[in-house]
């Protein structure tokens, strides 16, 4: 399945997590008809964001503190998710061309009890704390207690369709914390209940100061379907890399190299030495901190932050684009921080597109799914599209 390979040339996708920009059509039936992420940070922060202001960002949509551009750097338009569901395994894996007709299940009530029973008898444990959707520090600061003192290990949910267990470090080995969240991925939340993903959530501290070890969170992802971005340009010897957690959203398949990070500034360092090592290849990263940091806890001031912090990055990430480049700035669901939801939320998602050879941008309208991304990078690269979609390359 393999056209013309470019010889040279990097696609670099850039995920930044949780940013939406509008409510799509379909956003009630999620509950999220007055959701704009982008819009309401900057109505609540005022915040100035002058390289993306460039690029094109308040072209996509009015943005009270970001002026559109006369003459846009990038290409500008936004995607509409057409996935079912909300949540980062379904949105990056639109991205890679993957759509979903069928929700991952989730767990308003938290879990059943024979779930809960299926994964103490796998672990030898008799009971578990919390089983209820709750934000990860919220659990750690109600469960934490008994948890020090029983062994009991925490299991959460959240609107996300995620099974999350978190354990302290002094009492339960990180590695042993990873082999019951396997232990619940491959044999207890499988089938109909076969969540997008099982996470480890490790945390320290002492009661009152308990503390998440972000570094050594770890997601168990369900294997994506075939075909697959990652794992289709692998297959044609198109080295591929992971920046930041989309390792674990592709079930470790599918990248070459993978360097996971434990913030956007660790996540915009990696990318930057990539690029100055001047690889050929695509590379698919996620900057998460918008959503996991600000969004999901309602903070559009830290939010605003995370977004000035990208956007001071964003001239020395142009000046290492090769004029064969390609890059690509999106997102894979909203997260509004100035909503009345801790939650995601349904919304179109922007597009930047930034050819260095291109003398200015166009615009590129309202996109009908995620996968358009995925076209364009095999576009990009000679090859046969297996992908739903249309490309946007030219």
């Amino acid at each position: 399945m393999v056209g013309k390979v470019k010889k040279t040339g990097t696609v670099y996708l850039v995920v930044i997590d949780g940013l939406g920009v509008g409510a799509q059509e379909d956003a009630h039936a999620y509950g999220d008809e007055n959701a704009n992420t982008l819009v309401h940070v900057s109505e609540v922060t005022g915040c100035k964001l002058p390289n993306f202001q460039r690029m094109g960002i308040g072209n996509i949509i009015s943005l009270s503190s970001v002026p559109a551009a006369e003459n846009p750097l990038a290409s500008w338009g936004k995607m509409r998710g057409i996935s079912a569901g909300k949540d980062s395994t379904s949105g990056h894996w639109e991205l890679a061309g993957v759509q979903m007709k069928e929700p991952f299940p989730g767990y308003p009530n938290g879990f059943p009890d024979f779930i809960i029973e299926a994964f103490c008898r796998g672990i030898g444990k008799s009971r578990v704390l919390c089983n209820r959707p709750i934000s990860g520090t919220r659990a750690i600061e109600d469960y934490g207690g008994e948890h020090l003192k029983t062994g009991d290990p925490i299991v959460y949910t959240s609107a996300d369709s995620v099974f999350q267990v978190a354990c302290h470090i002094d009492v339960t080995p990180i590695e042993t914390l990873y082999d019951w969240c396997k232990y619940a991925r491959d044999h207890v939340m499988t089938g109909n209940h076969g969540v997008g993903r099982v996470i480890a959530r490790p945390f320290k501290g002492s009661v009152s100061e308990f503390e998440r070890i972000s570094e050594k969170r770890h997601d168990f992802s369900l294997t994506p379907p075939e075909p697959n971005l990652p794992v289709y340009l692998n297959q044609q010897n198109i080295k591929t890399y992971s920046i930041g957690k989309v390792i674990d959203l592709f079930a470790e398949q599918g990248f070459t190299q993978y360097r996971r990070t434990r913030s956007n500034a660790e996540g915009i360092s990696q990318l930057l030495s990539l690029m100055s090592a001047r690889m050929d290849g695509f590379v698919f990263v996620n900057l998460i901190d918008t959503d996991q940091i600000y969004g999901h806890r309602q903070d559009p001031e830290g939010y605003a932050r995370s977004l000035q912090e990208i956007d001071r990055a964003l001239p020395a990430i142009m000046v290492k684009l090769r004029e064969e480049d390609l890059l690509i700035i999106t997102s894979d669901h909203g997260n509004d921080p100035a909503d009345e939801s801790t939650d995601h939320t349904r919304e179109f998602v922007p597009l930047l597109v930034r050819r260095p050879k291109e003398y200015k941008g166009v615009n590129l309208g309202i996109r009908e799914t995620f996968s358009d991304v995925a076209v364009t990078v095999t576009d990009y690269f000679g090859l046969i599209n297996p992908f739903p979609g249309n490309s946007f390359l030219d």
